[in-house]
């Protein structure tokens, strides 16, 4: 199994809109990526809470049955069309794969 986790920090403003309506709107996106490709098997994507402890806007955690898996869902058309908004409103990512 794989994981896939991916956390944002967002700008305080960009596309015309506040950093918690992109957060929003991201999640939107993300959520729609559920059940994409056969061999995804959990997509969870969470908003940071204000007056909570975070270091970043957006995190992302998902889990594939295989790097096939992993690597089917990156190259979707979906997927692939939900990254010039993400990459218009980030300020950071990071990003970590591991096998369990």
């Amino acid at each position: 199994m794989i994981k896939h986790i991916v956390m944002w920090k967002l700008k305080d403003h960009a596309e015309g809109n506040t950093k918690a309506e992109n957060a929003a709107r991201m999640k939107e996106l993300l959520d729609s990526c559920a059940g994409l490709v056969p061999g995804l098997l959990t997509v969870e994507v969470a908003l940071a809470i204000p007056g909570l402890e975070a270091t970043y806007d957006v995190i992302l955690y998902s889990e594939f049955t295989n790097k096939a898996a992993l690597d089917a869902y990156q190259e979707h058309p979906t997927h692939q069309a939900i990254k010039p908004f993400i990459g218009a409103v980030r300020l950071e990512r990071q990003c970590m794969d591991y096998e369990i």
